[in-house]
């Protein structure tokens, strides 16, 4: 049973880390209103949530692996001057807000707002609304290649609102991204960009715990089937989102936020 529940939460990991529709507030809908892995225990739980955040790390090195082996490469060698250069530098430096942001508050936010579904039902709505009134407000004139340091900086700082579990770190990227009038999918392809040093960091913190090893090993099924999945879906889910925004709009990603805010607040009041 915990195995089932293990893939289910992956495969909501997977869909909802990339699509602008909030992991974060997926997770805890599942886990603590509709009570898919609520039994997990403490070191279960720890376990579990490496494996998701080590997935769809994987998933993004692994599609944009061509892309952060140029940034990395040129970005060293030829700076700024260089298109691919000059990306990586625009993710180090919109990565420094929400990181130092992230680090002072999220645990203070987290505890504050986990348990209130109102809250979080109305941040589903509110950015649901705000991405797809942007998006049809702002025209398509940049690219990644003509975005300037400015945009970039911005962007980053927008990650600041995904703390707030509904709003959506890929939510709030690509709606700035947009307003910033830079194309759909290259708004998303940033988005995606930019979250490569924001669950490695993630990581990272986790991997530094004591308790870390010991949880894993403990429940090594668990972490690799958590792995697996989110991995796996991750992958879709990119490839999906960059293929279905070159025709389409976010409106489908709105209904589907009003939506869930509308069952999170129903089910909050009767149950």
């Amino acid at each position: 049973m915990i195995l089932l529940e293990v893939f289910i939460l992956g495969v909501v990991q997977g869909i909802a880390e990339f699509l602008p529709i909030s992991s974060s507030a997926h997770l805890i809908i599942f886990r603590d209103l509709f009570g898919i892995g609520s039994l997990m225990g403490k070191n279960l739980a720890l376990s579990f949530d490496i494996a998701l955040h080590l997935g769809t790390l994987l998933a993004i090195c692994v599609f944009f692996f061509s892309d952060f082996l140029l940034m990395i490469k040129n970005g060293f060698q030829k700076g700024m001057k260089d298109p691919k250069g000059k990306m990586l530098w625009y993710i180090v430096i919109a990565t420094i807000p929400a990181a130092i942001v992230g680090v002072l508050f999220e645990d203070i936010i987290e505890d504050a707002i986990r348990s209130n579904f109102v809250i979080i039902a109305l941040a589903l709505a509110f950015m649901g609304v705000i991405i797809y009134w942007v998006d049809q407000k702002s025209k398509q004139k940049k690219s990644l290649s003509t975005m300037t340091l400015k945009d970039a900086i911005l962007i980053g700082c927008s990650q600041i609102f995904a703390l707030i579990p509904g709003f959506s770190r890929s939510g709030t990227t690509i709606a700035c991204a947009r307003g910033l009038e830079i194309n759909r999918e290259d708004a998303a392809k940033f988005s995606f960009y930019l979250s490569a040093p924001v669950v490695l960091g993630a990581v990272v913190l986790q991997l530094l715990k004591k308790s870390t090893l010991t949880a894993i090993l403990s429940h090594l099924s668990i972490f690799l089937v958590g792995v697996a999945t989110s991995f796996v879906i991750g992958l879709i889910c990119i490839q999906f989102l960059l293929k279905y925004l070159k025709k389409h709009d976010f409106k489908i990603f709105m209904y589907y936020r009003l939506i869930l805010a509308i069952i999170v607040l129903v089910w909050t009041l009767l149950f």
